[in-house]
């Protein structure tokens, strides 16, 4: 049997449930002939009314004749006409055309099947899958929208964020290192081994040190000061860094907010455990290069869309971490036990 899945009044997926489980909903009065309803097998959503037969409804209203789609509205109205000069109220759906530009669009988990059929209503290919990923970027634009809530990136949010950049710098630092190292190391006749064992020139080692900080700074502060305002474990966690006023912040304040971020853990990580005592959750480096990190959504025109909870991303991130800082403990105790047996 065909599980359904459909949109409630506050634009939430519902389901799945089976068709007379949906038909008694809609005897009831919990859903209405306009209800959005969506199987498998379809290419797109559908109101309910124009599932009436196959799901054994009876006296239902024929859906009226599709007229152009409306972008979706956010502000209570959803505009009519091309001078949007007559406003009607929302009917507790969104709607997206087809020609509407996918491209940066945020999609609410809800509607996902909508939008990947190319609208709640009508139209779209019928190849488009009904459950496609939704493009949820950061902050694809440079608007700041002050007056809302704004939700401040907690500290475990911070630290699996922290976690993720710190593997993506330090394979990519690493392997450029080494390549950088062995360049200089044929051109001083110095051999692979040397490298490998650490008894290379001084010359090799301090550049080794120079490519990783330069990968390091190019990574934090060219990430941070993008259009996306976030690194990518940051954005993998749904969180971006701004000023104190919501505004993206620059290059240079990107890089000294690096710097900043080094002192930071060299205070014994005092300046990082900042982050979870402080009224806006910010650490050592973000006072001192007046930023905020808050949740992707904030200081934009859907502020409804912070999230709170810690997510999965971020629960799965923090149990790896664990997990490996817990083998990391285990293997050093175990190699200290032998050598302390060695020296009885």
């Amino acid at each position: 049997m065909n599980q359904w899945y459909y949109v409630d009044t506050a634009q939430q997926r519902q389901g799945p449930i089976d068709a007379p489980g949906l038909a008694a909903l809609h005897r009831s009065g919990q859903i209405a002939d306009d209800t959005l309803v969506w199987r498998d097998g379809m290419d797109q959503w559908q109101p309910l009314a124009g599932r009436a037969t196959e799901l054994g409804l009876a006296a239902v209203a024929a859906p009226a004749a599709a007229a152009p789609a409306a972008p979706l509205a956010t502000a209570g109205t959803e505009a009519a006409g091309d001078n949007a000069a007559e406003e009607r109220p929302l009917t507790g759906r969104a709607v997206f055309t087809a020609q509407e530009p996918r491209q940066g669009q945020y999609v609410p988990p809800q509607l996902e099947p909508a939008l990947a059929a190319g609208t709640a209503y009508g139209g779209g290919s019928a190849g488009d899958a009904p459950y496609a990923p939704p493009q949820a970027p950061v902050n694809t634009g440079t608007r700041v929208v002050t007056g809302g809530e704004v939700v401040y990136a907690g500290f475990w949010k911070r630290v699996a964020a922290s976690i993720i950049d710190g593997v993506v710098v330090g394979i990519g630092g690493s392997i450029l290192s080494f390549m950088v190292m062995a360049l200089l190391g044929l051109g001083l006749s110095v051999s692979f081994a040397d490298i490998a064992m650490g008894t290379a020139p001084i010359v090799l080692q301090l550049a080794n040190y120079a490519v990783s900080m330069a990968v390091a700074v190019a990574y934090f502060a060219g990430f941070h000061a993008s259009r996306m305002q976030a690194t990518p474990g940051k954005m993998a966690v749904g969180i971006k860094v701004v000023r104190s006023n919501g505004e993206p912040i620059s290059l240079a304040r990107g890089v000294g907010r690096y710097f900043g971020y080094l002192l930071s853990y060299l205070l014994l990580l005092i300046g990082y455990l900042m982050a979870a005592f402080t009224e806006r959750k910010q650490a050592l480096h973000d006072f001192i290069c007046d930023t905020l990190v808050v949740d992707k959504w904030a200081y934009t025109d859907h502020p409804e869309w912070q999230r709170r909870e810690l997510g999965v991303v971020t629960i799965v991130v923090l149990v790896l971490g664990g997990l490996l800082l817990l083998g990391l403990i285990v293997m050093m105790i175990a190699v200290f036990g032998i050598l302390f047996a060695s020296f009885r």
